[in-house]
């Protein structure tokens, strides 16, 4: 049995009780803006370059090889911390290697929809995920909704986080991304481009994330505790498993000092032990040809926070009755997912 490609999103179940209202997102690009906090800056020598962009309506990728095209180096000597909207204003770095080479002219490319704001020299390259966070600012247009009702479903995402569901855009245009993974998984595709291939199981995993995720929003556990759950400390990758003398922990998991996890699938035991390990298990049993296809690929097991925290969440209204909301998240979290829980937003991009 295999996921269905629309609920892996779309019918998910919410933590607060549905959408507040509708709304308008992405009238303009700079409606939808994402500024990277990286874990470190460069320190001004070194056989890297970096360059922090700032980028307008344009793809990650297709920046990536613009700029690998200007400095005459292959793609891969091109790094980013992590993909961002494209249809969007988005500040990152980026990193090109270029071991004895002098800094290419930078002001001499152009890019549409895209400036350099910084260049300097770094002794190592970009690594993928290091972050932060990423910190967003959106406005909500056209919206309809009672703003009483609204402001306390805020109040409520910034007390208690949202379910960490992966976004749509994991899946592919109308999960695409999953039905190639099947076809990996059955041997309909066997050779495949090393980044297609990352994407293609990169999707299957994070559906079966979101399978568990739902699965305990619906029976209302997604913040509470089962016997042998693992947990992880909040902005931290370090987890432990939950021990039976520990009464403190669901004081801490409340405070959101510390976060239930699920399973980022892949080869090995899950780290979860007696009643939890048993839940995951049964949840995700039918799932064999997902679950096969990451072990056999060589993924190992991992595990992923249930809850995404909005950071320094704030909101403010416009006087032509939009909503500008602020915010920060952890890396791998998705704006949309904070987005679903306050209102059914449709994209104008």
């Amino acid at each position: 049995m295999q996921p269905d490609w629309q609920s892996t999103w779309e019918g998910l179940p919410y933590a607060w009780g549905g959408s507040c209202g509708t709304g308008l997102l992405r009238s303009t690009a700079s409606d939808f803006q994402v500024i990277e906090i990286p874990v470190t800056e460069p320190e001004g020598h070194g056989e890297h370059n970096w360059l922090y962009i700032r980028k307008t309506a344009a793809n990650t990728e297709w920046v990536a090889r613009q700029l690998a095209k200007h400095a005459a180096v292959a793609v891969s000597a091109v790094s980013y911390a992590g993909l961002k909207d494209r249809h969007a204003i988005t500040e990152q770095w980026f990193s090109l290697h270029l071991p004895g080479k002098s800094e290419p002219d930078w002001s001499a490319i152009e890019i549409e929809g895209v400036d350099i704001l910084k260049s300097e020299r770094h002794t190592r390259k970009l690594k993928r995920g290091a972050l932060k966070a990423n910190r967003f600012v959106i406005r909500i247009r056209s919206l309809s909704a009672d703003r009483n009702t609204l402001e306390a479903r805020l109040t409520a995402i910034r007390r208690g986080g949202v379910p960490n569901y992966f976004g749509a855009q994991r899946f592919g245009r109308d999960g695409m991304n999953l039905a190639h993974a099947t076809d990996l998984f059955t041997g309909k595709r066997r050779k495949l481009p090393r980044h297609k291939r990352g994407l293609y199981l990169s999707a299957a995993r994070s559906a079966l994330f979101n399978r568990l995720l739902a699965k305990r929003v619906t029976d209302n556990i997604w913040c509470s505790l089962l016997p042998g759950d693992v947990l992880q400390l909040d902005n931290r990758s370090a987890c432990f498993v939950s021990e039976e003398n520990a009464p403190d922990l669901p004081a801490r998991v409340e405070k959101m000092h510390v976060h239930l996890t699920g399973p980022m699938w892949g080869r090995g035991a899950l780290m979860t032990e007696r009643q939890a390990r048993a839940y995951e298990t049964a949840v995700l049993n039918d799932y064999n040809l997902f679950r096969e296809g990451l072990e056999q690929a060589g993924l190992k097991q991992e595990r992923r926070s249930l809850r995404l925290v909005a950071r320094e969440l704030a909101w403010d209204w416009q006087s032509d009755g939009s909503l500008i909301l602020q915010f920060m998240l952890s890396p791998g979290g998705f704006a949309t997912s904070v987005l679903r829980e306050i209102c059914q937003c449709e994209s104008a991009a």
